[in-house]
């Protein structure tokens, strides 16, 4: 382009064609300077800043026609216009979130003319002062502490900016300051509280529990006496943390003059007995059990909760928690007397006063509390309350303690009001858990006494309680162990095993000759062929039985020397013993031999009843292990019981009828035991009234089946329900 053509061209276009000349000049001689130092400047700057930059200047003009996008192609304007793209701009096509015009025409409709896409965040720095802003949910940040709002800022009726969090207090400092304390103090939500704040908190939490405990919200002051508090201590100027923490520093007995004292927060006196009536901690056997007091009607933890730690599950009372605490267990007595049936409740009036004569001669126990309170009743009023008119299933959650089972970091296992359900749910899991306390009393493979003297019991701590487990040896069948046990019941029982297992491996000479010549002669063989039963069990039952019979009712060893005193003074009459019981068992396998014999002569649907009731006998009386849980005087009447089962045998086709009715007698005592049985792993092993009930059955059958026999103690259906009372208040003192 020629001079002349471009002085044309800027006259055209109303540009200055000397100050162009000029621009021109000056950036040759910048260039050239540029090179003469080493610099090497791009031609042009990039499309990017070149652009924002100048959008940027021309927005300082335009700023009355930028515009928002509505739906599609129209727009809101400057001023609460609506605008149209027009159809020949470049942003037709696709229109952006936000434009600036050239200009503004009115003709079919509002057009923007020479539009460009701008960011909404330049108008933010372009003139400020147009800017109004409105700010918005102003509330405390704990994390920052300060009171932080939304602010929206608008141009022209445009939002051009809305949700940025910024600190209220330079907005509005005395509304900032009311919030620091309503949210702020009042709450204790600080992240680095000061030291007042902490004790004005630590009240304010003591009193929360008292209310927990007493189940009702009326002892704490409301948060506008607090509120008051706060804002006639604290100046004008305190709106946030680091504002509160500069006036403290400045005087440091202001700290002092903002502490609450527990008149200032009580609205009334509690009373003196209420840590006596609410405790932190319920003492049984030894055990501080952790009290928790929640007032949250609805949910799972509302009312009293209990820590147990899963070690200690087994050996928890099973009754005790029903009792509740002092101050919850009027009213559950109160709330149980008003669930009982009309026709009973009509005759306990007044409740309170009824429930009153009541605990007046009550302790809380572990004993079922509904049992309990029927005996009172009883004896108090002549009232018979059953167990199904109390509808205990009606009273309300917090009237029954919530158990909680953590591990022995504390962790929540598992928490519910049914504390049998809970003892089902970790009865396998739970000694586990104690062995790992105790580790190195545990051992496997044992041959021999050379780990020491074995406690009868051993403490370890888990969850912050005390738990006492007790050691035992366990006979695992080919090898001997020393495992820890939740009862010392069953660690007696196992350890009377472990230690007859024991010994026979370190007397093995002696065993294995005892294991060639019992039951070893062609009757044995043919009586245990018929019979069905374990030639080599027995054998092995025998020689343990023979052994610890030796001891002759001395405590089991718990040491070495002990033991060692005990395979010496088994060492003469451990084989006469073995051969003596030998000799009692022939007689009874003889017996079971005949009566199976007998009892295969029959088709199978013939005497079914009566036949698999003998059967069942047979396995009780012979089956694993029974030999070893067999007290010695009642071992001695098993050749008694083999007759027995062979007379009924023999007279069973002949007197069916009789056998029949007799064996509805028995029928009801055998079911009652079976189900506590079942219910109670190991109870005929650890209840001396059960188990003597356990033989007193065998002696009812041989009076009903053979009666010529005789029994060796008086026994009738009468003495048998007598016995089984004993064997209920066994099961109440020993709930599992």
């Amino acid at each position: 382009m020629s001079q002349n053509q471009l002085r044309k061209q800027c006259k055209a276009d109303y540009l200055s064609f000397v100050r162009l000349r000029e621009w021109r000049d000056i950036h040759s001689q910048l260039t050239i300077a540029c090179r003469q130092l080493g610099f090497k400047p791009k031609p042009q700057l990039s499309d990017e800043p070149h652009y924002e930059f100048v959008h940027r200047a021309l927005l300082a003009g335009l700023l009355g026609q930028i515009a928002q996008q509505d739906e599609g192609r129209v727009f809101n304007g400057a001023r609460n216009r609506k605008l149209h793209i027009f159809p020949g701009s470049g942003q037709y096509r696709k229109p952006p979130k936000w434009i600036v015009a050239g200009e503004i025409v009115e003709t079919s409709q509002v057009f923007a003319r020479q539009c460009a896409a701008i960011e909404p965040q330049w108008l933010l720095t372009v003139n400020p002062r147009l800017l109004k802003r409105h700010h918005y949910e102003p509330a405390w940040q704990m994390r920052s502490g300060r009171v932080m709002a939304s602010e929206r800022v608008s141009l022209f009726g445009l939002t051009v900016s809305d949700g940025k969090r910024v600190h209220y207090g330079e907005v509005a400092p005395e509304e900032a300051r009311i919030l620091m304390i309503r949210e702020g103090l009042v709450t204790g939500q600080f992240s680095s509280p000061p030291a007042f704040l902490k004790h004005n908190m630590g009240l304010v939490r003591e009193v929360q529990d008292l209310e927990s405990r007493v189940r009702r919200r009326d002892l704490l002051v409301d948060e506008e006496a607090l509120f008051a508090f706060y804002d006639e201590r604290l100046p004008s100027d305190c709106m946030s943390a680091t504002a509160l923490d500069k006036w403290l520093r400045n005087q440091p007995d202001r700290d002092r003059y903002l502490r609450l004292s527990r008149e200032q927060i009580l609205t009334r006196d509690p009373g003196a007995d209420v840590q006596a009536h609410f405790p932190s901690t319920l003492h049984w056997q030894g055990v501080d059990y952790s009290l928790r007091y929640q007032f949250e009607p609805g949910r799972s933890n509302d009312g009293v909760s209990v820590t147990i730690p899963l070690p200690l599950l087994n050996r928890a009372p099973r009754y005790r928690f029903d009792w509740l605490v002092p101050g919850l267990l009027r009213d559950k007595c109160i709330a149980m007397l008003k669930g009982l049936p009309k026709g009973l409740r009509k005759q306990l009036v007044p409740v309170p006063d009824v429930v009153d004569g009541v605990l007046a001669v009550l302790e809380p126990d572990d004993t079922d509390l509904a049992v309990a309170m029927a005996r009172v009743l009883k004896q108090q009023r002549g009232i018979v309350i059953q167990p199904a008119d109390w509808g205990l299933e009606r009273l309300e959650d917090f009237y029954r303690m919530n158990i909680r089972v953590v591990d022995d970091r504390g962790k929540l296992l598992a928490q519910g009001r049914d504390m049998a359900a809970l003892v089902a749910q970790f009865r396998d899991s739970t000694p586990v858990i104690a062995k790992v306390q105790r580790s190195d009393l545990i051992r496997e493979r044992v041959t021999r006494w050379d780990f020491g003297d074995l406690p009868a019991e051993v403490s370890s701590r888990s969850a912050g309680l005390e738990v006492v487990s007790y050691p035992a040896l366990v006979d695992r069948g080919d090898s001997v162990a020393v495992d820890l046990f939740d009862y010392p019941a069953e660690a007696m029982h196992s350890h009377r095993r472990g230690v007859a297992a024991l010994a026979a491996k370190a007397s093995a000479q002696t065993a294995k000759y005892l294991r060639k010549n019992l039951f070893a002669d062609n009757a044995a063989a043919l009586a245990f062929a018929a019979s069905g039963i374990d030639r080599v069990q027995w054998a092995q039952e025998v020689i343990l039985v023979a052994l610890l019979a030796t001891a002759d009712g001395s405590p089991l060893p718990r040491d070495q020397a002990a033991f060692e005193s005990l395979l010496e003074q088994a060492r003469g009459t451990w084989v006469p013993t073995a051969m003596t019981l030998e000799r009692q068992l022939m007689t009874f396998l003889t017996g079971v031999a005949d009566t199976l014999k007998r009892l295969s002569q029959y088709s199978a649907n013939q005497y079914s009843d009566s036949r698999q009731d003998i059967q069942q006998q047979i396995r009780q009386l012979a089956g694993p292990g029974a030999l070893l849980d067999a007290p010695a005087n009642w071992l001695a009447q098993y050749p008694r019981y083999g007759r027995a089962l062979a007379h009924r045998a023999e007279r069973l086709s002949g007197q069916y009828g009789k056998d029949q009715k007799s064996l509805q007698l028995l029928a009801p005592h055998l079911e009652r035991l079976g189900k506590k049985a079942s219910a109670y792993p190991g109870l005929l092993a650890l209840s001396a009234p059960a188990q003597h009930y356990r033989w007193m059955l065998e002696e009812f059958r041989v009076s009903l089946f053979a009666q010529q026999l005789g029994t060796k103690t008086p026994v009738s259906a009468k003495r048998l329900d007598e016995q089984w009372l004993s064997v209920e208040r066994w099961l109440l003192a020993n709930p599992r």
